[in-house]
C-alpha cells in the first residue's frame, strides 16, 4: 500500500488517496481535447493527471498509486475509450469515465479552444 503524505499536492485534500485524472491523448482533436482538459484540472488542484503509458506498461508506482486513489477519472476523446481500457487491462476498474463525443465533440470536427476546454472542465467536475 502507498501512504500519501497529508502535506501533498495531489488533489486529495488529506484523504486517504489522490484524485487521479487519465486522459486520452490519442492523434484525433477529441485526444487532444481530452489531454488540454486533464492539464487544466490538474493546474486547478482539481486532481492529479497520471501517466496513461505508464499503466500500459505495467509501472508498479502508478499502477499502486491508482489503486489507492480516491477517485479515478478517465477521459476518453471518442467511443474508442482507450483511456478507460487500458485501466480495466491493468486491473483497475473503480472509474469514473467521460466520453468526449457523449457531450457532442465530434472526432475530426472539433476546434481546441480555450472554451471547448473549459467545457470539458467543467463537465469533469461531476467525475472528479
Amino acid at each position: 500500500m502507498v501512504t500519501i503524505p497529508s502535506s501533498c499536492s495531489c488533489g486529495c485534500n488529506g484523504s486517504s488517496g489522490p484524485r487521479v485524472i487519465f486522459s486520452c491523448s490519442g492523434a484525433a482533436d477529441v485526444g487532444e481535447l481530452a489531454d488540454r482538459a486533464a492539464r487544466r484540472l490538474t493546474r486547478k488542484g482539481t486532481g492529479k493527471m497520471y501517466c496513461l503509458a505508464g499503466i500500459s506498461g505495467k509501472v508498479s508506482g502508478i499502477i499502486a498509486s491508482t489503486k489507492v486513489a480516491t477517485k479515478i477519472l478517465a477521459i476518453d476523446g471518442c467511443a474508442l475509450d482507450c483511456t478507460k481500457k487500458s485501466l480495466v487491462e491493468a486491473g483497475i476498474t473503480r472509474i469514473n469515465h467521460l466520453r468526449l463525443t457523449d457531450l457532442g465533440f465530434e472526432k475530426g470536427k472539433t476546434d481546441i479552444t480555450a472554451d471547448t476546454i473549459t467545457q470539458v472542465v467543467d463537465k469533469a467536475y461531476n467525475f472528479i
